[in-house]
C-alpha cells in the first residue's frame, strides 16, 4: 500500500516518541485503512536508516530496465546464435 507522505510522517512520529509498533499504530488510528505488514516494512526502513526519504541513487539503474536486452532487440537472434555456437560434439 502507498501512503501519503502525511501518513509516513504521522507513522514516523508515533514510532519516535512513543515508540509504537505496527500494531499499536493500526490500533490508534483504525480508521487509516493501513495493512500490517506496509506498517512493518516502513518501520524497517524508518529503523535501519532513519530516514523517509529515498536516496539519489538507491534504486535500480536506469541502463538495467531499458526496454529489452539483445534477445529482444533483435527478436531472438542472439540466443538462437549464442546456443548454435555451443560445441556438443
Amino acid at each position: 500500500m502507498k501512503f501519503s507522505q502525511e501518513d509516513v510522517i504521522l507513522i514516523k512520529n508515533l514510532y519516535l516518541s512513543k515508540q509504537c509498533g505496527a500494531r499499536r499504530a493500526l490500533s490508534e488510528l483504525p480508521d487509516r485503512g493501513w495493512k500490517l505488514g506496509s506498517i512493518d516494512s516502513l518501520l524497517k526502513r524508518i529503523r535501519k536508516t532513519s530516514t523517509i526519504v529515498r536516496l539519489p541513487g538507491s534504486g535500480r539503474p536506469p541502463s538495467s530496465h531499458s526496454s529489452g536486452g539483445p534477445c529482444a532487440q533483435s527478436g531472438g537472434q542472439a540466443k538462437k546464435a549464442w546456443v548454435s555456437s555451443l560445441d556438443f560434439a
